[in-house]
């Protein structure tokens, strides 16, 4: 028959935990001596100092490879595409007329976005340039020297720009702005010499009539070709993407939601492949019925 372990006192318990912490007469820590200690320090030294550089080298040699103005790789990025301000889930903009905390955080969305669009900011920071043709910069043998950028004044949104006295984009009226922003891609040019149009429209035919006759600034939606090429953040430091702004100037209050799209189109028509080849942005607005308060 095994023998039973005679029970331990606490006294005991605490004096082994003593012992194996710091044992004075075998000089060890843990269970082991310095040396012991040094050697196992040393050796994971080593071996994570193996693992940093080696991380560093490989990281060292990927941007070798990397220029740091233009991303290697764009060929899926052949066009721009579009997307609206104020940004939204599911781009719906829903909001009661009559109750404006329901549509503040648009207007203050778009305040925010249009801020570097001032007259005054565009006046100091960017050029005037000249309308109808490309605002190209060779590097003239400088690699990557710093380009000018071309103004897109505030002002030209119209009563979009949020400039009057209310400044609430009417949507205080029931007459909402939303902004068409034209996304960044390097080196892109239109095609044709030709500016761009966003054209407007009901995306189905039973919302045409309930989202009215739309209107767009700078007129007839055009992007001018000044504003092209891009040529990257660290170089076109002072870039100011080219917006449109669209009106909704009498969209019928019926609770419900109605599509519009608004696909860039160039002025060389239907026919221009460019205007097959960018995706389109579409913008929902949604304007309930106004309700008396309880």
């Amino acid at each position: 028959m095994a023998r039973d372990k005679e029970k331990r006192s606490c006294g005991q318990v605490v004096a082994e935990w003593r012992a194996f912490l710091w044992d004075p007469r075998t000089r060890q820590f843990l269970g082991r001596t310095g040396s012991s200690w040094g050697l196992i320090l040393l050796f994971y030294l080593v071996f994570y100092g193996f693992l940093a550089g080696l991380f560093a080298l490989t990281m060292w040699v990927m941007l070798q490879s990397v220029d740091p103005h233009v991303p290697k790789y764009q060929d899926r990025l052949l066009t721009p595409g579009l997307m609206i301000r104020p940004c939204t889930e599911g781009l719906d903009v829903t909001f009661n007329v009559s109750q404006s905390q329901t549509w503040h955080q648009y207007v203050r969305a778009l305040h925010q976005f249009l801020e570097p669009y001032n007259d005054s900011v565009q006046a100091a920071r960017n050029a005037a340039c000249a309308a109808g043709r490309y605002n190209e910069q060779p590097d003239d043998a400088v690699p990557n020297y710093p380009k000018r950028a071309c103004r897109f004044e505030r002002s030209q949104l119209g009563p979009c720009a949020g400039l009057g006295p209310h400044g609430d984009y009417g949507y205080g009226s029931g007459r909402p702005c939303v902004l068409v922003k034209v996304n960044r891609v390097i080196n892109f040019f239109p095609g044709k010499n030709k500016s761009i149009n966003i054209v407007c429209a009901a995306k189905r035919e039973e919302d045409a009539a309930l989202l009215g006759p739309m209107q767009l600034f700078p007129p007839n939606g055009t992007i001018d070709l000044m504003y092209f090429p891009y040529y990257g953040k660290r170089v076109h430091v002072n870039y100011t993407q080219p917006v449109v702004a669209v009106q909704f100037s009498n969209a019928t209050a019926s609770g419900g939601s109605h599509r519009g799209v608004c696909p860039p189109t160039p002025h060389g028509g239907a026919g221009d492949k460019l205007a097959a080849a960018w995706p389109s942005a579409c913008a929902s607005t949604a304007t309930e019925p106004a309700r008396s308060a309880p």
